[in-house]
């Protein structure tokens, strides 16, 4: 990223903050850290883009603080030394493999995004609820989120796939659900609509999947392809 997201006198989505298992930590240093990864969990990298290798746990990290006229912020960039600040810290919802989430009752979120959905997936020929078992599954409906190698947004664009997908901007969440779904558009007619294939080229590359001739045999690409299917049936049924 160029430059720090600022979010001044708003609050974060609720479903950023709303993440089960969610955990209050205060540092030895005083500084508060609200978070969804386990003590255990290690921080891997990761991202999305067409040749990218497999993620692992990614995680974005969110300052929020006061400026000194009063105004609430909310940034990616930590804020200038001496001010107080929280971290709020989020790992990709699906990519944990041990993850404790029961997917098969976690809230769904029907009323975000609702026109950008719908244009979106009418435009490139995809199912609105497959659109957001993958932004459930990405990001958690969280537009400001940004792994550790620079994923963006709801669906998680890295800066080169967002601009090959024609996205100027992918914190921006029309331009994301756009960016997204068309990529998710071309994996499906890539692996003639197997829904399988395209969600585990879409965690982990379509070289993976060529290379393996399916989903690759790798722990998270499986538990993310797995979770994406239970979203994407419980969407269907769930969406009008």
């Amino acid at each position: 990223m160029t430059s720090a997201v600022l979010m001044t006198c708003l609050m974060l989505p609720v479903h950023a903050v709303a993440v089960e298992g969610i955990r209050k930590i205060v540092r030895a240093d005083g500084v508060i850290e609200y978070t969804n990864i386990s003590s255990g969990q290690s921080r891997s990298t990761g991202s999305i883009s067409k040749s990218r290798s497999r993620k692992k746990n990614t995680y974005e990290s969110i300052y929020k603080y006061r400026e000194s006229n009063g105004v609430l912020t909310f940034s990616d960039k930590k804020p200038k030394k001496g001010t107080q600040f929280a971290t709020l810290k989020f790992a990709c919802f699906a990519c944990n493999p041990s993850s404790s989430v029961n997917w098969h009752n976690t809230p769904l979120n029907l009323t975000s995004y609702t026109v950008d959905v719908s244009q979106s997936a009418k435009k490139y020929a995809v199912d609105p609820a497959l659109v957001r078992a993958v932004m459930h599954a990405e990001s958690f409906f969280n537009s400001l989120a940004v792994s550790s190698q620079g994923a963006q947004g709801l669906m998680q664009l890295m800066p080169a796939t967002a601009k090959e997908l024609g996205v100027s901007n992918a914190l921006d969440a029309a331009q994301n659900i756009q960016g997204g779904v068309k990529y998710l558009g071309v994996l499906l007619a890539m692996y003639q609509g197997d829904v399988s294939r395209a969600t585990a080229a879409y965690n982990a590359g379509p070289g993976a999947v060529r290379k393996y001739s399916g989903i690759p045999p790798y722990a998270e690409t499986q538990a993310y392809v797995k979770r994406v299917g239970i979203l994407h049936k419980r969407y269907q049924r769930a969406i009008p």
